[in-house]
């Protein structure tokens, strides 16, 4: 892999409630192509750390739409150095968008920063940490097991050992008020039609399995049109071909294999927070997980933090359904009470 970059220009100095920030231009390449992102620094003082934030799922607009400004100059507030970047094929990142990139993909962006942030010698670069949220959960620990070096890892609404949807299926169906009886259904229809699309079932066997599943309003809104049958064997022929694992027992894909193992690995302080109304993933099952491995090595120091009326974003809301979060996605809306306090009070005792 051939790796270049560049510390460009300061494009912003920023005066808030935080204090001082200057921002520059932070470029680096991966797999050939150039990834565009944001160095935010504390002026007056040398950072005693670097902290990268890795995204969840999705496309982004780091540098044009200022992202995560807010989380940025808590940590920036600390002492810290905080770089960002756009995912490829966003912003000004060279490459196209793949919303099917595979978490380890992801772990290799990340890593080829680290080496970046390295080859610059970035002050603070001698104490490197994560943070990310959501599938970052998964990307995180194959980040750490490549470079154990990591200091530290905020985990945000953090994944368990397997996919997902099912969790997220579920509990949007009861926020959006179906009967038990007919979420037992619609997921059982869910689970029947994800069986024969990955085993590779005609459409027709499909289309019989979920036919309710299809006409319910929630499955409309998540998927936006009608599959047809060209459609579903194009994605069909795809995801076969990328080889998947899944659990025997339940059926749900495995994003990381001996996701347990590698957590297990894990030597370095945690921090893992959940919103408590989180209707995406299954915080309750992340938690467990992070117990019976993280939590059993000394020298990784799990604390962990939930939030009564907090979202998967960790914002407040009513229900934490992906309706309400979708549709308060244009707003500003301020973290959860408490929310930047957790990280900072846990900084100040554990990592600073």
């Amino acid at each position: 892999m051939v790796l270049r970059s560049f510390i460009i220009l300061i494009l912003f100095v920023y005066n808030s409630a935080f204090g001082q920030i200057k921002t520059e231009s932070f470029e680096f390449i991966h797999n050939g192509k150039k990834l565009r992102g944001l160095l935010d620094l504390p002026i007056g003082q040398k950072p005693t750390s670097v902290i990268l934030i890795v995204q969840g799922y999705g496309k982004s607009n780091i540098v044009e739409g200022n992202w995560y400004y807010d989380l940025r100059s808590n940590f920036v507030k600390l002492g810290l150095a905080c770089v960002i970047w756009d995912k490829p094929g966003c912003g000004k990142s060279e490459g196209e968008f793949d919303v099917n990139q595979t978490v380890q993909s992801s772990a290799d962006e990340v890593l080829s920063a680290i080496k970046e942030i390295e080859s610059k010698n970035i002050a603070g670069a001698t104490n490197i940490g994560l943070w990310g949220i959501s599938r970052a959960g998964w990307i995180c620990p194959l980040v750490i097991q490549e470079y154990p070096k990591i200091a530290y890892w905020i985990s945000v609404s953090g994944t368990d050992d397997k996919e997902n949807f099912g969790y997220l299926l579920e509990t949007n169906l009861r926020i959006e008020g179906r009967s038990e009886t007919e979420i037992q259904l619609l997921v059982s229809e869910w689970q029947r039609g994800n069986d024969i699309f990955r085993k590779g079932g005609a459409f027709a066997e499909y289309q019989k399995a979920t036919q309710n599943l299809r006409k319910d309003s929630f499955w409309i809104f998540l998927n936006n049109s009608s599959e047809t049958e060209e459609s579903y064997l194009s994605k069909q022929k795809q995801f076969i071909s990328e080889h998947h694992k899944f659990d025997r027992k339940t059926g749900l894909m495995i994003y990381v294999p001996n996701f347990r193992k590698t957590l297990m690995k894990i030597q370095c302080p945690v921090l893992a927070i959940f919103g408590e109304k989180d209707a995406n993933i299954n915080w309750r099952e992340t938690i467990a997980l992070y117990k019976e491995t993280i939590g059993k090595r000394t020298k990784a120091k799990l604390t962990i933090k939930t939030y009564p009326d907090c979202n998967h974003n960790l914002k407040s809301c009513k229900t934490g359904g992906m309706k309400e979060t979708i549709e308060n996605s244009n707003k500003y809306q301020p973290p959860c009470d408490g929310y930047f306090d957790t990280m900072s009070e846990w900084f100040k005792k554990i990592v600073l």
